[in-house]
């Protein structure tokens, strides 16, 4: 990481420095809070977790090599350097946002209700024909892994796209004081971390937060097709720039066309400029990616054939619309999340393949008092989409499957308590041949049902 000595640190911390003082003049090599991933020269931030103190590691992360350790109470007879901090959260968000202020670089900051990982994905892969990038790993998306990522930026870096993930109010002003990022993207405001944020115009309060602490020069990039991004107006001297499928907007895609699960055919019109795209992973929301990455990438100077080059060697990530072929069964790994959007929108790209298709759902979490019905919708939608299997499991995900019932279609609809209960049922429900959608709330752990579906064998 690029220099920051003991020194500095303290004083960005309003910490108290003790140990040897020939030492202070020192720079770090690096930021950890996992006492697993400390190596020679690091700053250990131990933070106070649920179940685990990471005090309670400090020792050891000094006898692997740390230069020095913070600590939020006085270590008696410590025979190396510490700081003093009153929070060790608070410390290493402020060591961040002094960190982001030294650096050269670009900042792309990311955030929205559904879509943030794959647009961030999108935008990295274009940057990357023209940039050294470096992107958020994950999830590390929030107040602890935020500035984690950006102590990943070294000297070799020119952008950093940041993904902001927030669930209440304040949260993302906290985030963008660490990432002032240079242009601002949301993808839309859906309905996610209702309990805190109530709706849809208290989603789109805390999102637009992020705003505060943009460049004074930031451009700031919106989905013009939804109904509440669209009514975003700067209070600077510039208006935002929106994106979407109406031609009123200032970029938009036409002559779109689905190729099934090998992706989607576009034309994206950027000002005066156009570029004929293929997004090889499925679904009709990547087209709205593929703009916002195009859209960052003209920003940023890239060419019509570096964006088009960028957009089609996008690469899927685990857990997100990851499409898994194996002997049997062509499998589409999106279980690292859900709300009700995404989880339509996901079906949406199961409805397009070309054999039977079996839906597995789970519960999503943080819904709100009206989490029932979200669930219901969520199954109607798939019998209307006609998708030939619906497995729900978990005890939210049976209004999926109450949702499905009640339609005239001909989905056979399965509902599960819990994940061992269909798996012991797995064999009598999938086919040869199934395409199957897996896709929950992170914590429901699906992968767990991906593993075995890649080793059932016919």
């Amino acid at each position: 990481m690029k220099s920051m000595s003991l020194r500095e640190i303290a004083a960005v911390c309003g910490g108290h420095y003790y140990g040897d003082e020939s030492k202070l003049n020192i720079e770090v090599t690096g930021v950890a809070i996992d006492s697993r991933k400390i190596e020679a020269g690091y700053l250990f931030v131990p933070i106070k977790g649920a179940r685990v103190d990471g005090h309670d590691f400090i020792p050891q992360v000094m006898e692997k090599g740390a230069l020095c350790t913070l600590s939020e109470h006085a270590l008696e007879n410590a025979s190396y350097p510490y700081i003093l901090v009153s929070s060790s959260e608070q410390a290493l968000k402020d060591l961040a946002e002094h960190y982001r202020k030294a650096l050269g670089i670009k900042v792309v900051g990311i955030t929205g209700s559904v879509g943030k990982t794959s647009t961030k994905e999108m935008i990295a892969s274009v940057l990357s024909q023209k940039y050294n990038v470096l992107k958020t790993a994950g999830n590390f998306n929030n107040e602890i892994g935020l500035p984690l990522t950006i102590f990943n930026i070294r000297e070799e870096h020119e952008v950093a796209v940041l993904e902001m993930g927030i669930s209440d109010f304040g949260e993302m002003h906290r985030l963008a004081k660490m990432a002032r990022p240079d242009i601002c993207v949301i993808t839309n405001i859906g309905l996610c971390h209702l309990e805190n944020l109530i709706d849809r115009d208290g989603i789109l309060k805390a999102k637009t937060e992020m705003f505060d602490y943009r460049q004074p020069d930031a451009k700031i990039i919106l989905n013009g097709d939804d109904d509440k991004l669209i009514t975003v107006k700067d209070s600077g001297d510039k208006s935002p720039i929106y994106f979407g499928l109406s031609t009123e907007l200032d970029a938009f895609a036409d002559d779109i066309h689905s190729l099934s699960l090998k992706g989607t055919s576009c034309t994206l019109h950027l000002g005066d400029n156009s570029v004929d795209v293929l997004i090889p992973i499925p679904g009709h929301h990547m087209v709205y990616n593929a703009l916002a990455g195009a859209l960052v990438g003209r920003e940023l100077g890239l060419t019509n054939k570096e964006i088009k080059a960028g957009i089609e060697s996008l690469v899927p990530v685990s857990g997100r619309n990851n499409m898994i072929s194996t002997d049997s069964l062509l499998i589409i790994d999106d279980c690292y999340n859900a709300n009700p959007v995404s989880m339509k929108a996901s079906i949406d790209v199961l409805a397009t393949a070309d054999s039977r298709t079996v839906a597995i759902l789970g519960d999503m979490f943080e819904l709100g008092e009206n989490e029932a019905n979200m669930h219901r919708e969520v199954g109607i939608h798939a019998s209307e989409k006609e998708i030939d299997v619906l497995v729900c499991i978990g005890p939210l995900a049976n209004h999926i499957a109450e949702g499905a019932s009640e339609s005239k279609k001909k989905t056979a609809v399965y509902h599960f308590d819990t994940k061992a209960d269909f798996l012991a049922y797995a064999d009598l429900i999938v086919q040869k041949g199934d395409s199957i959608l897996v896709k929950a709330s992170h914590g429901m752990e699906f992968p767990e049902i991906v593993e075995k579906l890649q080793q059932m064998r016919f």
